[in-house]
């Protein structure tokens, strides 16, 4: 019984990852109000009623979604850049990895948590709770990568982290936006050239950042 038990349980983990990584595709196009139980069951080819015993409720299948998007993000974003050792080489790649998330479209709309903040800022539950809880942590890691740099001895001593942080994700969020609006690439090397610039503006070496993006 107990092997029963255990193929039972992988067979429906399986099936609550191919559900998900469907569920954060069509959420960064359609929004997470676009998604539904029935219809992933049925692009899936899946049966409805083991789909909706993953998922108690539309809000737990959102809830589920942004966790996963956060899985992912965390993957294509914070871990490649963690190969460098603390310092402003370090925030300068954490920044690249994010222009190259958006720009190689990790999710087919672009940067999902962009997204899904502009449908749900203005609204309250949990919902909304969870994507304010991922982007504070999103700009929280960003903004301890910069305050490593400096204590690192990279960015200057009177650099205003704060300041640097809100600049750096600006330049990001921007050529996510401009880029799924109008379908063109050439703003995330703008992104990239502004990031560099204005870290080059705090590095006590500029020397340790490549003199063009």
């Amino acid at each position: 019984m107990d092997d029963v038990a255990d193929r039972r349980i992988e067979r429906g983990n399986q099936t609550r990852q191919l559900v998900l990584r469907r569920a954060v595709d069509l959420a960064s196009v359609e929004g997470l109000d676009g998604l539904s139980l029935g219809r992933l069951a049925n692009e899936l080819e899946l049966s409805k009623s083991g789909v909706f015993a993953l998922f108690g409720s539309k809000e737990d299948l959102q809830l589920a979604t942004i966790a996963a998007a956060t899985g992912i993000f965390v993957e294509h974003v914070v871990e490649p850049a963690r190969s460098a050792p603390p310092g402003i080489d370090r925030l300068r790649r954490t920044c690249d990895s994010w222009l190259t998330y958006s720009r190689e479209r990790v999710f087919p709309g672009g940067c999902f948590f962009y997204a899904a903040s502009a449908e749900f800022d203005a609204r309250s539950g949990k919902v909304h709770d969870a994507l304010v809880t991922a982007r504070s942590d999103w700009l929280g890691h960003l903004e301890r990568t910069a305050l490593e740099a400096q204590q690192a001895g990279g960015v200057v001593p009177d650099a205003d982290i704060g300041q640097l942080v809100f600049e750096l994700a600006a330049f990001l969020e921007m050529a996510n936006a401009e880029s799924v609006l109008h379908d063109e690439f050439t703003c995330y090397d703008k992104a990239a050239r502004a990031v560099l610039n204005r870290l080059r503006a705090v590095a006590v070496d500029p020397s340790d950042l490549p003199d063009q993006a």
